[in-house]
């Protein structure tokens, strides 16, 4: 019977597979082999865990500014005025809506009255009083007065604090100024008034804040004509100025401002 190749080809092959799995005793007994000695297994490295996320470093806290101490304005200290007491010293002492001696009377006190002394002129030589737990103020010359103190330490006020205005008469009208030198005029109209408001008290006031000595110094100048004349020295940083009023029984006119012709 004819074998046909492929058949030959398989049977070779299957042989030469039982050849490499049989035992090889071939060359007489097997030699002794020497003892495999167990190398121990070096203890396994630990594995190096990932790395850990990186920290994000926090952000350092800046100092803090301190801030800038801006300068502070000082409050203008108010000055402290006292109240005086003051006792009148002459027989009688009249008392005026203004502080000289032809402004408007008012009353008339008794030696050795009592007033409180709440007010004085720049000057101080005359004061605004009033008698005490009274409302109705006054001025007095400060020579007719025994004061308790002094009189510069009362607070300086307005000399028309207590002066009465007219409300049946205009201000005066014409008013001018001339110079000649130190001597400053001042002039006006005639105020028309009708029968029975005449005061019989000085009608007219020029009152003046001129140059005197190196200062400004308040002159009320009163008179029955149409002009009144001023002392204005030159040598104060201030301008000088004026203004001029009239008196009738019910009070006085509305100031009129003088254009004062300076030195």
């Amino acid at each position: 019977m004819k074998i046909s190749p492929l058949l030959t080809t398989f049977i070779l092959l299957m042989i030469a597979s039982l050849a490499c799995s049989l035992p090889a005793t071939f060359g007489g007994p097997t030699p002794d082999l020497p003892a495999v000695t167990k190398t121990p297994a070096s203890p396994a490295s630990e594995t190096p865990l990932p790395p850990s996320a990186t920290a994000i470093p926090s952000e350092t806290p800046q100092p803090s500014l301190t801030p800038t101490a801006t300068e502070t304005a000082s409050p203008t200290p108010v000055p402290t005025y006292a109240i005086l007491r003051g006792k009148t010293t002459a027989e009688k002492t009249t008392c005026r809506y203004g502080p000289g001696p032809d402004y408007l009377y008012f009353y008339a006190l008794n030696q050795g009255a009592t007033q409180d002394v709440i007010g004085r002129n720049e000057a101080g030589t005359w004061v605004l009083t009033r008698a005490r737990g009274a409302v109705n103020r006054c001025w007095i010359r400060t020579s007719l007065l025994e004061l308790n103190g002094d009189v510069m330490s009362v607070e300086p006020v307005d000399p028309h604090i207590v002066l009465g205005w007219s409300p049946y008469y205009g201000p005066l009208t014409g008013v001018s100024a001339t110079r000649n030198g130190s001597e400053v005029t001042v002039f006006w109209h005639a105020l028309i008034l009708r029968a029975g408001d005449d005061s019989l008290q000085t009608p007219y006031i020029l009152e003046a804040w001129v140059c005197q000595g190196g200062q400004i110094v308040f002159q009320p100048v009163g008179t029955y004509a149409l002009a009144a004349k001023v002392l204005d020295e030159p040598g104060c940083s201030e301008p000088s100025r004026g203004r001029v009023i009239a008196a009738e029984k019910h009070g006085y006119t509305i100031p009129v401002e003088v254009a004062w012709p300076q030195p």
